[in-house]
């Protein structure tokens, strides 16, 4: 029988890190709070997942703002840095399920991580989905419902399916 991962509910004394003026809006639901340390003067909005991961760290720098119904997986770890903004409904990925094993379903194929790290004064767009391995550096601009497969250099604007760098901001 499958174990479960709990039901989300949380301490704000079970953080490994809590910091000043904190809020999270109703229905936000964390998972391993003793491997997520948040700053100080962080948003989190209604229905949020934080997904922290047993094994693993999530990061969340000071003044940031996470919209409603964001979901942020950790297996590989999660580092955000300072006064980056996410936009409702992002979804951050950091395992996936191997493809080279043909003789397995997917579902229960090896499970590789790989983190993903968004540096300072970035903003993410609605719905935009960043995959495992990705840096994303400082002070860039994501596209409303891109999806994040490769490095983005700092200041640079990108969107798209598969995000493409449009122009930098400098």
């Amino acid at each position: 029988m499958p174990k479960s991962h709990g039901n989300g509910e949380f301490f704000t004394s079970q953080f490994s890190k809590l910091g000043k003026n904190v809020i999270f809006e109703k229905g936000v639901l964390v998972f391993h709070p003793k491997n997520i340390e948040i700053g100080d003067d962080v948003y989190v909005g209604h229905y949020a997942i934080l997904k922290g991961y047993h094994n693993s760290k999530m990061t969340i720098g000071n003044g940031t703002w996470i919209g409603q119904q964001c979901f942020f997986h950790s297996a590989g770890s999660l580092m955000i840095g300072c006064n980056v903004g996410i936009g409702p409904g992002v979804k951050i990925l950091t395992s996936s399920h191997s493809i080279d094993e043909p003789d397995k379903p997917i579902l229960h194929s090896t499970i590789n991580c790989a983190p993903v790290v968004i540096g300072d004064g970035c903003d993410i767009g609605v719905g935009s989905i960043i995959l495992p391995g990705v840096h994303i550096g400082q002070g860039v601009q994501i596209g409303a419902g891109s999806v994040v497969v490769s490095d983005v250099g700092d200041y640079a604007i990108a969107a798209g399916t598969p995000a493409m760098v449009i122009r930098s901001r400098k």
